[in-house]
């Protein structure tokens, strides 16, 4: 029977069981927090083990999405920035840890392996940025790109969407901040090199590993372990602040080597460093556990018994001031034996100078001629 109200769960109750995608972050399909019924595989016994089934190949799907809107306003605390823009809904880098997976659940879709396989393009997007930061009284503070998911995922070199918006933002010489882990962001080395000699731009570059053996199962579509350091090395020597986000920190997978990242990024030429302890909010707390099971079988306990002792006993702990960093003793050594390395390093652990907000120009000079007429 197939689930008749919501696409999260669309695999028949009699189908065999598949492998892993290749690939993927995810194989599983879960339903969102939203769905009113959901179906599930159920082995028949017609596979011996897992060895026998076959390797599942999911194509990604782009669908156009018309927003009506494109600027988010943040409230949290926890994040520096007020306001931020997403290109894309879902993100086909397959980051199994992504705290942005709930989000396609608003969208009847699920989280696990829908959300990096089925991905929306906001091709309106400029646009609508265009018209939001010309609006009367429109107060001009840093955009993000990259809050949820990543503004450079392979999406982006088709459709261009991010590098239309960072025209629109060059255009009005508005401030914007990057987060992404793809490579791809050197495309748009001109527009970037142009927004940081008036000190309008900064860029976060994710590297959570060393290893591409575990990068490949635990964020298998994002940019190589020394693309990104490349990546590094190239926006510094142009001139661009460059940013370590050691993020998620996930205890006994990726703390080992909270130092060695730290200082292959400074050596790469990053002038700043923060990082982020594992969240697992919603449906991503199911996909992380069995991604455990699956890649790290006996570790897994251990795993989620450092996950609890940091979250308040729970495997996520949503509450302002806890939810970045966490808590108890585990957390608080992750936390000095970053700052330590940051120090010994000669980083700071936030970005050397605010961006410039005086040089926002509300309207292009040619629109303004033209609204005279």
């Amino acid at each position: 029977m197939k689930n008749q109200h919501c696409h999260t769960s669309t695999e028949a109750a009699h189908s065999p069981p598949v492998r892993p995608a290749s690939g993927r972050g995810t194989w599983r399909k879960p339903p969102g927090r939203f769905a009113s019924t959901s179906t599930v595989r159920v082995a028949d016994g017609w596979f011996l083990d897992m060895a026998d089934l076959p390797q599942a190949r999911v194509p990604t799907t782009i669908h156009v999405e018309h927003a009506r809107s494109i600027i988010s306003r943040n409230q949290s605390p926890d994040v520096p920035f007020e306001q931020s823009i997403n290109p894309y809904r879902g993100c086909e880098h397959g980051c199994i840890y992504c705290y942005a997976r709930p989000s396609h659940a608003f969208v009847d879709l699920s989280p696990g392996l829908d959300f990096e396989t089925r991905i929306f393009a906001k091709k309106n997007a400029a646009k609508l940025l265009a018209k939001e930061i010309t609006a009367s009284g429109y107060q001009c503070t840093p955009i993000n790109l990259g809050a949820n998911t990543d503004p450079y995922q392979p999406a982006e070199k088709k459709h261009k969407i991010t590098r239309s918006i960072l025209q629109v933002l060059a255009r009005h010489r508005h401030p914007v901040t990057i987060i992404t882990k793809g490579a791809l962001v050197l495309r748009d080395l001109d527009i970037l090199t142009d927004m940081a000699a008036d000190n309008l731009v900064s860029v976060a570059v994710s590297i959570t590993t060393l290893k591409n053996d575990l990068k490949r199962i635990m964020e298998p579509r994002a940019a190589s372990v020394q693309a990104r350091l490349t990546t590094i090395s190239t926006l510094s020597e142009n001139g661009i602040p460059t940013t370590l986000l050691l993020a998620p920190v996930i205890p006994a997978i990726n703390d080992s080597e909270i130092e060695h990242i730290v200082h292959a990024s400074a050596d790469a030429g990053v002038c700043s460093a923060h990082y982020i302890f594992l969240r697992l909010p919603f449906e991503v707390k199911e996909l992380f556990v069995d991604w455990l099971q699956e890649y790290f079988p006996l570790r897994a306990r251990h795993v989620t018994n450092l996950l609890r002792a940091a979250r308040n006993g729970k495997l996520n702990d949503p509450r302002f001031g806890n939810r970045m960093q966490g808590e108890g003793p585990y957390a608080e050594m992750i936390g000095k034996r970053f700052a330590r390395a940051v120090r010994e390093c000669g980083l700071s652990v936030r970005e050397e100078s605010p961006l410039n907000t005086a040089a926002f120009k509300a309207q292009h000079p040619a629109s303004a001629q033209l609204s005279l007429l």
